[in-house]
């Protein structure tokens, strides 16, 4: 699964601090700590109609992950929603958007990892694209990386930071073995999520995920959840190996860059009949009634 350059995304204005500019202009200080090292959090959002979904869910997360890494100054949600809107009015933005939203701990006196080295506050940097869900909806192919997601002991996985080496080496298996993406781990075995996406599987009618001991407090994967309750759909939050995995009837992961995607393959093995189920497009079709009534209004 490789994106594509959209050429509605040639002219960008892309937001650093507050000033729109070109996205071939658009940069940030090789003293920014998330240049020095890799010192930031950040969201991902989209815009549905002019509303941002779960918006702030987004915004609360961002902010936990920057007093989990002990920065001093924190945007309000109304300064980062007024940045938002600025971005999407400059752009012309209104729907089948995502959003890159990161926070970093500023630009440092001179080099080096100490935080006190940080004395001019925050870079808000609002990345606005045009960009409809990025996975296919006929089914994902999935190997198991070899590399391991790490436990709160490790690198607290509640805490969303800039740092996705795990993240991007993993993605290098996949792509190496012609996947679309990797399944990762945990240091006990049971799996975490993939490189970018939280994984659900179904089995016997009953959909389950694993717990967030090495994955991130995921927002899409909370709204299944939820959706499953209301609809009374049996769900199920627990540890799950791969034995578990290649015996599902279903499988789908969940993110706000991609939404809801069927998993049809892993590690080589047929999931279920092959194809994208039917409890995967029920609550893809569930989810997407959601997105189209709900949100924080941001254009118009």
């Amino acid at each position: 699964m490789l994106q594509a350059f959209n050429p509605k995304n040639a002219d960008l204005l892309v937001n650093i601090n507050g000033k729109l500019v070109h996205r071939d202009q658009a940069g940030v200080s090789p003293f920014d700590s998330v240049v020095q090292g890799g010192d930031a959090v950040w969201e991902g959002l989209r815009l549905y109609q002019g509303r941002i979904f779960r918006l702030t869910e987004h915004l609360d997360r961002l902010r936990h992950s920057a007093e989990a890494l002990a920065f001093q100054q924190i945007p309000p949600h109304e300064a980062i929603i007024g940045e938002i809107r600025k971005t999407l009015a400059a752009n012309g933005m209104t729907d089948e958007v995502h959003i890159r939203l990161t926070l970093t701990r500023g630009v440092k006196v001179t080099s080096g990892m100490d935080p006190r080295l940080n004395q001019s506050g925050p870079t808000l940097i609002v990345l606005a694209e045009h960009k409809p869900p990025v996975y296919s909806t006929t089914g994902l192919k999935l190997i198991t990386s070899s590399v391991r997601r790490f436990p709160p002991d490790c690198l607290d996985p509640k805490i969303h930071h800039n740092n996705l080496l795990q993240s991007i080496l993993a993605k290098v298996e996949a792509n190496s073995a012609g996947a679309d993406d990797a399944v990762m781990l945990d240091t006990r075995g049971f799996i975490a999520e993939t490189n970018a996406t939280h994984l659900f599987f179904v089995e016997r009618g009953v959909v389950r995920t694993s717990r967030t001991v090495a994955c991130p407090e995921g927002i899409t994967r909370a709204v299944v959840l939820e959706l499953c309750a209301e609809h009374g759909v049996p769900h199920e939050v627990t540890d799950l190996s791969l034995a578990e995995a290649y015996r599902a009837d279903e499988a789908f992961c969940t993110g706000t860059m991609g939404e809801l995607a069927g998993v049809t393959t892993i590690d080589g093995r047929r999931i279920g009949s092959g194809a994208v189920g039917p409890m995967t497009q029920r609550l893809t079709a569930l989810f997407r009634e959601l997105t189209a009534r709900e949100g924080t209004v941001v254009v118009g």
